[in-house]
């Protein structure tokens, strides 16, 4: 084994994962910073630990390998608040901190917490590197737990406010295990019984819908939940985390459902009588609180993990195993679905509908814009190998049921629940994915979060295109505000929730990004051309109006 510091170690091994990109706060591990000098791994510093965990989130979701994060001990606890979305999701970021020194635990050492309390909830894992021998194992382990399973966000808080642990030496032992380096490691196969018993089970049910959750885009399993339908002609609901897989044109797509969806995916599943869950957890979200379908409802369900098979709706009919190769199996197997013509035109139905209650607002001229028309126009521009990310709230429902996407190659990333994520989230997806053209959906709201970090894509020369719903508020409040004040919100009640009319792409022209303001439909194709042939990072400002206020959840 040679010897070296942590130091040397931790980059090579951070290299040998395949990583391109590390996410940071100063003051930590800079002796490891600087031994990545000259090789294709960027270093980003970003302004705030909370904005460094959603760049390595963004990162490990569009690159489908863990991201990494990195904060001195005083800014860990705001490193762990980072950690919630990729937790809520099931993201594979690495969170490394510094951390107390064994010696001055206790002694009220400048800055010292001892913070990993904050990390336990938010993590499947954590460890203390004390020692530097540990570091390689402890480091596997963390890429090992961050990837198997349902993925998710690990922490090793290293020994010293800026792990100075790793600049000891030793004789240590860089072990790359490259099954870990993406996501899944394994691809388990449910038992054959099971494939049969549940390809049968869709064989006779009458009104079967299939929900495509967050777990199919972890296990890519898009291409064989599509294969499937066809094969079986059964309609297709997702979630929004896998509103990726099936391109709203498709005959069999029937849009998002449950909660930030669109009715008509609602309304079929609580017509269906037998729903086949791919790689869900059936959590409130996907479900519409489990009103869609309703409780008691027949299921198949096909997870990784065997705890969340049967979790909200009992299934005597689980599958345990990953998506994709199970999928694969089932489709080996499967004949030729009845013809279900009443049930597809039924589907058929309902989803015209729900485009036709749409049309007039997906195609007005109004002014203050619609959201809708926003979205109608962005759903036209998209070039087929965009990756749209969008943040949360009114975001996440605008672009979950206004956004059509219309190409199998196109990506979604949403945020879990953390507003203003999505800024950071975009630029972690564009180191990830250099090549692509990355989309950043959010509100003004959403925007003012990690309005800094726009400086950071022009220092590091990330050309995202930032699309700004921007109605002057955080207008999903207002029904909230309306209640405190029994009824339309009067005097004051406006200041919770209404802001400044600012220009933000003048802002942003100050920060050094292209900046454009959009007043009109019929501008905003032009000034998406224009942000995406920049070259650089573009903001672009839509004003739209403050009364427009999204469905949450119909059927």
């Amino acid at each position: 084994m040679p010897r070296q510091t942590g130091s040397q170690c931790f980059a090579e091994m951070v290299r040998g994962y395949g990583l391109h990109a590390v996410f940071f706060v100063p003051t930590i591990l800079y002796p490891a910073l600087a031994a990545m000098e000259g090789w294709e791994i960027k270093r980003v510093m970003t302004h705030g630990e909370k904005a460094a965990a959603y760049m390595a989130d963004g990162y490990a979701r569009a690159g489908r390998r863990p991201g990494i994060a990195m904060a001195q001990m005083v800014g860990a606890a705001n490193l762990a608040a980072g950690l919630k979305d990729a937790f809520l999701y099931g993201s594979p970021v690495i969170a490394l901190t510094g951390g107390p020194d064994p010696q001055h635990r206790h002694r009220g050492v400048y800055q010292e917490a001892d913070d990993r309390a904050l990390f336990a909830p938010l993590t499947k894992w954590q460890a203390r590197v004390d020692r530097v021998d540990r570091l390689p194992d402890l480091l596997r382990q963390a890429f090992r737990v961050a990837v198997s399973g349902i993925p998710g966000p690990v922490h090793l808080e290293l020994r010293g406010h800026m792990g100075q642990v790793l600049e000891e030496e030793a004789d240590l032992e860089r072990v790359i295990e490259e099954t870990f380096a993406t996501y899944p490691p394994f691809r388990p196969v449910a038992e054959p019984e099971r494939v049969r018993a549940a390809l049968e089970a869709l064989r006779r049910a009458e009104r079967p819908v299939i929900v495509a959750d967050a777990g199919v885009i972890v296990s890519d399993a898009g291409p064989e939940v599509v294969a499937l339908a066809e094969r079986l002609r059964i309609p297709v609901a997702t979630s929004l985390d896998a509103k990726e897989i099936i391109p709203a044109t498709h005959p069999l797509a029937i849009g998002v459902a449950g909660t930030y969806a669109r009715w008509c995916a609602n309304r079929l599943l609580r017509e269906a009588d037998l729903v086949f869950f791919i790689g869900s957890t059936t959590a409130s979200q996907v479900t519409g609180h489990w009103q869609c379908p309703p409780l008691g409802t027949r299921t198949v369900q096909l997870h990784i993990a065997p705890e969340e098979i049967g979790r909200n709706y009992a299934a005597p009919l689980g599958l345990c195993g990953d998506p994709k190769a199970t999928l694969q199996a089932m489709l080996a197997q499967a004949d030729e679905g009845p013809a279900r013509t009443d049930w597809l035109s039924r589907a058929e139905q309902v989803v015209a509908e729900w485009r036709a209650e749409q049309a007039p607002r997906r195609q007005s001229d109004a002014h203050p814009m619609r959201p809708e028309r926003l979205c109608w126009e962005l759903s036209a521009w998209l070039p087929p190998d965009a990756v749209l990310v969008s943040d949360t709230g009114h975001a996440g429902i605008w672009t979950g049921t206004m956004v059509d996407l219309q190409y199998p190659t196109q990506r979604y990333l949403r945020a879990a629940g953390s507003l203003g994520w999505a800024l950071p989230a975009a630029l972690g997806a564009k180191c990830a994915l250099p090549d692509r053209p990355v989309v950043c959906f959010t509100g003004d709201g959403g925007f003012y979060y990690h309005l800094a970090e726009l400086e950071t894509a022009v220092r590091y020369h990330l050309p995202v295109v930032i699309v700004v719903n921007d109605n002057r508020s955080l207008n999903q409040e207002i029904w909230s505000i309306n209640a405190a004040y029994g009824g339309d919100h009067a005097g004051r009640g406006a200041e919770m929730w209404m802001f400044a009319d600012f220009d933000l792409a003048r802002v942003a022209e100050r920060l050094g990004c292209l900046g454009l303001r959009v007043e009109h439909p019929a501008e905003v194709q032009s000034a998406l051309d224009t942000a995406l042939a920049a070259g650089r990072p573009a903001v672009v400002d839509v004003v739209t109006d403050v009364a427009a206020v999204a469905d949450r959840v119909r059927w």
